[in-house]
């Protein structure tokens, strides 16, 4: 019998370019809880411990805060992706 293994998207984010493009596709789902995972699968890539050092946050702090359960407030939010070297930029929608 086999196991079904969860998958997940970590050892996938290893390229800005990547990075970008799969944060990107979170926010426009509008779903907070998938991007509050998808912030904390880029943040868990690059390294927890980096991440909450350039935040100035607690890494407990971020676990719990980047996850579905999640609900990281906006500021933590730009830190986050500022600590990541990222930008949030917003545009109209397509018609």
């Amino acid at each position: 019998m086999t196991k079904d293994t969860k998958f997940d998207a970590v050892g996938y984010l290893d390229n800005p370019d990547i990075i970008a493009e799969y944060l990107s596709e979170a926010f426009l789902t509008g779903d907070e809880e998938l991007t509050a995972d998808a912030l904390g699968n880029v943040a868990r890539a690059k390294g927890m411990s980096a991440v909450a050092k350039g935040t100035g946050l607690r890494r407990e702090t971020l676990y719990k805060s980047l996850s579905r359960r999640g609900h990281p407030r906006l500021g933590t939010a730009m830190k986050v992706l500022n600590s990541l070297d990222m930008e949030l930029v917003v545009r109209p929608k397509a018609a």
